[in-house]
């Protein structure tokens, strides 16, 4: 039975992951911000922000890798479907936390110049993976309102 459930938990959760296109993050939670700093001259502005992004991402994470370990220590196991839910509420709050990283990628892409956004894209293409798409504030601002 176990076995069982342990393909279904495959089939269900793991396979979608492997063919699903990667986002091209920065990881500003991670321990990149230097060179990311260093990559697209942030300017001092953009810094302090990246710095409050990360210190509000770090709340979060902590937070829902909390709400993680306790699901994993006190939710039942017992049987196929108590695995089952486990699994949904487990992906569930590792999607949040991918989510959370994401969005705060999101809000420092906005600052960007159009020449650091371009940077941007192009590491994104040299790598394969699928960019956050914004306008960046300096091109929003100079876009007519109607």
């Amino acid at each position: 039975m176990f076995l069982k459930a342990f393909k279904l938990f495959l089939l269900t959760y793991l396979i979608p992951i492997f063919g699903a296109a990667q986002d091209c993050t920065l990881d500003i939670g991670g321990k990149n911000s230097k060179t990311i700093i260093e990559i697209f001259q942030l300017s001092a502005g953009q810094k302090a922000t990246m710095e409050s992004l990360r210190e509000e991402l770090a709340v979060t994470t902590e937070r829902l890798e909390d709400q993680i370990q306790k699901v994993l220590k006190e939710h039942p196991q017992s049987s196929e479907e108590d695995l089952i839910k486990l699994a949904d509420k487990y992906r569930d709050l590792q999607q949040e936390l991918v989510n959370a990283s994401w969005e705060s990628d999101k809000k420092l892409l906005a600052l960007f110049n159009p020449k650091q956004y371009k940077a941007y894209l192009d590491l994104c293409n040299a790598a394969n993976r699928e960019p956050i798409r914004i306008i960046p504030v300096s091109v929003m601002d100079s876009i007519a309102p109607k």
